[in-house]
């Protein structure tokens, strides 16, 4: 997306992030969690979408926004071919249609346009960690107690990399 399409769905945006939280993703945010506090993260987002420091995919099913991820490009100066993976975001009335998969590969192609050729990633080790697997990535090992769910238990967290021809 780019900016101006991002800003005109950030209030779907925000609905996708809301309902995630809402059902328990470890996804940097604490209930409670609202929809004001969802589209501030959405607007900052578009800020640096429009900076050229990140790239922001959405998905659709019958025109109804259902999913989204995140490239942050903004790296340190040594590390230019880099990009890190954030916020794959699908909404559970969405699940297990393949929305997540398609995201993560369009995030590749996405990040090869960028001139990436390094993406990395963490996850909550409980939940999406096999779609990234099946997807080729190289898991690198977990974290004990990295994270917090929404609800302030601990989470552990798996790092993943995965080498982009």
């Amino acid at each position: 997306m780019s900016a101006a399409e991002a800003r005109s769905y950030t209030d779907a945006l925000a609905e996708v992030l809301l309902d995630c939280v809402a059902g328990g993703a470890s996804v940097s945010f604490m209930a409670p969690f609202s929809i004001e506090d969802s589209k501030v993260f959405f607007e900052n987002a578009v800020l640096e979408l429009a900076a050229g420091k990140r790239i922001l995919l959405a998905a659709f099913l019958n025109s109804q926004l259902v999913g989204t991820v995140q490239i942050l490009t903004a790296m340190p100066p040594n590390q230019p071919h880099r990009g890190e993976v954030t916020k794959l975001l699908v909404h559970r009335s969405a699940r297990s249609r393949g929305v997540g998969l398609r995201l993560m590969e369009c995030v590749e192609e996405a990040a090869v346009r960028a001139g990436k050729t390094l993406l990395v990633l963490d996850t909550a080790s409980a939940s999406a960690e096999t779609i990234y697997v099946r997807l080729g990535w190289t898991r690198l090992g977990v974290i004990p107690n990295y994270a917090l769910l929404p609800d302030g238990e601990f989470c552990d967290t798996t790092v993943f990399y995965k080498q982009l021809k």
